[in-house]
């Protein structure tokens, strides 16, 4: 099986929005492709926040947010955020999953960054699962407050 890995152009928005319906707990919702269109557009005018997709021949099968943040503590060395890691329930257990993280690392070790970090719902056991197996550990505790009405 031969994937490649590459940034996001504005033509994959739609297949972007179809594996991102995986990880909403409503099917019916997800974002409409104009709105997609103006955050994407927005997320580019951004140094270092771009959407990576995974390939195989011309399918889209997986998917993933990267942004890479400057930092003054840390003695300025930046840091990468890995959000919105999805790949295809038809590929899942064929490796997408872990050469788009090798992707992501590699992009934040050219960067400079001294840490990569995700976060993962607690429900999501088996994603937990392969985030160790990756050589992510836990490390603390993520919090989040919920914002929307």
């Amino acid at each position: 099986m031969s994937v490649t890995i590459r940034e996001a152009i504005e033509a994959d928005l739609p297949a972007i929005i179809n594996l991102y319906s995986l990880l909403e707990l409503k099917k019916q919702e997800v974002i409409s492709l104009d709105e997609a269109k103006c955050i994407f557009d927005k997320m580019k005018s951004y140094p270092n926040y771009r959407i990576y997709v995974a390939l195989l021949a011309d399918e889209i099968i997986g998917t993933f947010a990267l942004l890479i943040m400057d930092n003054l503590a840390h003695v300025g060395k930046p840091s990468g955020i890995i959000e919105d890691v999805v790949v295809s329930s038809a590929y899942q257990g064929n490796g997408i999953g872990k050469l788009m993280m090798a992707t992501a690392m590699e992009v934040c070790r050219k960067a400079g960054c001294y840490k990569l970090v995700l976060s993962s719902n607690l429900k999501r056991v088996q994603a937990h699962n392969f985030y160790k197996a990756l050589g992510f550990e836990q490390h603390g505790w993520s919090f989040l407050i919920n914002l929307h009405a």
